[in-house]
């Protein structure tokens, strides 16, 4: 499913130039481009300058790769400079940007991910023996960062398709049939979710059973921090961006890309809803214009479980249209930074500002932004319904709350 278009931006109001500026543009990549778009034209949101990455996105999806001429087509269709658009594809490892005089790449790409917990299981030796044994006119074989799936080490990712203690025989079986895409994943859907009291903390919260300052203190009681490495407390972040002037606007970040780390797709995998649940009270906590989730792009089984599950919600009331935008990152670890995913979510190349100001105070789209990470606001219902002290007398050796750690490599059972 197509993620749906915030409506909360002002219309664009572009002066559109009469002819692109540089190299002549090509007409037909033009038509192209709004085929693939739709004609922005009629439909002038699709200049929106935070929507070049998801542009870009769809043109690599197509094609393959983002040929120059279609990247020139694009900066017409967006009224933008062609050099911004250039740095923006060429900063991130997941675009291809093939220049006039380069051949486009072979049809399948076979990516070997070189983190620790794979190369202590033969990531080299594998990636060697791939490329002897298949064809570089065909299939090209990279090496690739941390894909976040370390307890089935190696991985390889063939096309979309992730596959797990991969061998050479494994991954030329998936080549041989196909298999290039995402796995589909079993998930628990609203209504399960919905028995087991699911949704019932964001209900009571909109209806003003819960106001914000108990679930505020309810939190302090249960210590809960930020869960992405900064330990933050997390009714103090929400404090910082209630504190601010509205507009404000919430974001969620998956884009684990710290090597060896997972725990987001686990709980991301297993209970898309409970966390979809939090993250709505967070935006409610700070009344967000909008809730944006920025999920790495190594995770693309995962885009399509959250789509459905944000339809399943828009279907049943629970969320307006539109409310909740997701985001792919096109494999910039950087973007793990807070400031530099802001600014990847904004269309941007994924460059860590100056601080202060701080994100709280100026982060999306220049407003005050509320930044969470997944397994912090996937605690939040179950703190509400099991107690702050529940929560709180989980730690050991003097510690309070739940904190999930990544194990891999050379361990009985990773995971």
């Amino acid at each position: 499913m197509a993620p749906q278009q915030p409506t909360h931006f002002p219309p664009f109001r572009g002066k559109a130039r009469g002819k692109p500026r540089g190299r002549s543009l090509a007409p037909d990549a033009l038509d192209a481009l709004r085929q693939l778009l739709g004609d922005e034209r009629e439909q002038p949101q699709r200049r929106q300058r935070d929507l070049l990455i998801e542009h870009l996105h769809a043109i690599q999806d197509a094609l393959g790769h983002l040929p120059l001429t279609h990247l020139r087509a694009l900066a017409a269709y967006m009224n933008l400079p062609m050099a911004e658009v250039y740095e923006t594809a060429t900063f991130y490892a997941h675009f291809d940007v093939i220049h006039d005089d380069q051949s486009p790449p072979p049809a399948l790409t076979l990516r070997v991910c070189d983190s620790l917990s794979c190369q202590l299981a033969g990531a080299d030796a594998l990636r060697n023996a791939l490329a002897v044994g298949t064809d570089p006119a065909e299939v090209r074989v990279l090496r690739a960062p941390c894909m976040g799936r370390c307890d089935t080490a190696p991985v390889v990712e063939v096309g979309h398709y992730h596959l797990g203690h991969a061998s050479v025989e494994r991954v030329q079986a998936a080549i041989a049939a196909d298999h290039i895409h995402p796995e589909p994943l079993d998930w628990p859907r609203l209504d399960a979710y919905r028995q087991t009291g699911g949704y019932a903390l964001l209900s009571a919260c909109r209806a003003g059973e819960v106001s914000v300052e108990s679930l505020m203190d309810t939190l302090e009681k249960a210590n809960l921090r930020g869960l992405g490495g900064a330990g933050f407390p997390t009714f103090k972040k929400w404090f910082f961006v209630r504190a601010e002037a509205g507009p404000r606007y919430c974001a969620i970040n998956a884009d684990e890309g710290e090597p060896g780390t997972f725990k987001d797709r686990y709980y991301l995998e297993r209970a898309p809803h409970q966390f979809l649940e939090g993250a709505l009270i967070s935006a409610w906590a700070v009344e967000a214009d909008a809730l944006y989730i920025y999920l790495r792009d190594e995770y693309p089984a995962l885009h399509t479980v959250l789509h459905q599950a944000i339809a399943e919600l828009e279907a049943a009331g629970l969320v307006a249209p539109g409310y909740i935008v997701v985001r792919r990152g096109a494999g910039a670890y950087i973007c793990g930074e807070e400031s530099a995913m802001i600014e990847s979510l904004e269309g941007k190349p994924g460059k860590p500002r100056h601080r202060p100001p701080f994100v709280a105070q100026r982060g999306l789209f220049d407003r005050p932004t509320l930044v969470n990470n997944v397994e912090t606001v996937y605690w939040i219902p179950a703190i509400y319904a099991q107690g702050a002290d529940w929560f709180a007398s989980q730690g050991r050796h003097g510690r309070s709350g739940l904190r999930s750690f990544s194990v891999s490599g050379r361990v009985k059972n990773p995971g």
